[in-house]
């Protein structure tokens, strides 16, 4: 059973050395696995980064895929894979040398095939700083203790996720409208994609000893990018929501339920900032611009605009 490990990049070349070092130094047969670096029109040095570990055993195969949009560079990842299971990683996580067995462990035990992805631990960790406001919205998965099936309402997320090769044949690959792309912090892709896997009678699986650490850097702990996200990520959610059975009456319902949460939400905002309870304003101030996030997109979606 060969892996391929894809990391979608975009911008972000010295994260990127960091986490290809840690594959580097990978306790695991090194005629077993392969690296992607699928370079999603980066601007910065990610190509020369890639080149530095030219001598790497595997070397990383740089790829350019132009179409701009994590999704997009997901999909490329699965045209060029070679190995049995493709595992997706972000570009800014670090890795410890007994990652890749742990990832691969529930497949190669799965002898009747149940299992249809593994999801590992996902520790964000923060190397300037962790504001407190912002600290409840990044605390780590923690699903289970030990490697197991998840129950249908948890999905690990797509930092660190493991689906075999033959599921995108059978079910189709990522949805390309719900995740980030330039100009935009969408979400939602892999939870669809793991949505189509549940869907098919197959198993999703976490493995807490396959864990990285998710590398949050200042500028994601602001508050307009806190803001900025959880905006695009109700408007992702919305967009995935409405492909399912039934989505015009529930979206119909949530328009006029998140009117009154963005009502109160700025309400409350505004009453912690009188009371100078300023990191209490920003948390309801995040809150109620996800409420607009629904309020902007579900009309778009009744409608079928994106």
């Amino acid at each position: 059973m060969r892996l391929t490990v894809a990391v979608c990049t975009y911008n972000r070349a010295d994260f990127l050395r960091q986490t290809l070092a840690g594959l580097a130094r990978q306790n695991f047969p090194r005629d077993q696995f392969e690296v992607l670096v699928i370079d999603n029109n980066s601007r910065d040095h990610t190509r020369a980064v890639a080149a530095e570990f030219a001598s790497s055993q595997p070397a990383p195969r740089h790829i350019l895929e132009t179409q701009q949009g994590l999704d997009y560079a997901r999909n490329r990842a699965i045209a060029e894979a070679r190995g049995d299971i493709i595992l997706f990683a972000d570009d800014d996580i670090l890795v410890q040398p007994d990652w890749l067995a742990y990832m691969l462990a529930p497949f190669a035990a799965d002898s009747a095939h149940h299992v249809g992805a593994v999801g590992g631990e996902d520790i964000p960790v923060f190397p300037d700083g962790l504001p407190p406001w912002v600290a409840e919205w990044h605390a780590p998965l923690a699903f289970r203790a030990d490697a197991g099936p998840l129950p249908p309402r948890h999905s690990p997320m797509g930092a660190n996720l493991a689906i075999p090769r033959a599921l995108f044949a059978q079910l189709g690959t990522f949805h390309t409208a719900l995740d980030r792309a330039a100009g935009n912090y969408f979400s939602g892709g892999d939870s669809e994609k793991i949505r189509r896997i549940r869907a098919a009678g197959l198993e999703v699986w976490f493995a807490p000893a396959a864990a990285v650490r998710h590398q949050m850097p200042a500028s994601r702990t602001t508050f307009r990018y806190a803001a900025r996200h959880a905006f695009d990520s109700a408007r992702s959610r919305t967009i995935d929501r409405a492909g399912l059975p039934g989505a015009r009456a529930y979206l119909a319902s949530r328009l006029f339920a998140n009117l009154l949460k963005a009502l109160g939400f700025f309400l409350l905002s505004l009453l912690a900032a009188l009371i100078l309870r300023t990191g209490d304003a920003k948390k309801a101030l995040v809150r109620a611009w996800r409420s607009c996030g629904y309020l902007y997109q579900i009309p778009r979606s009744l409608v079928g605009k994106i």
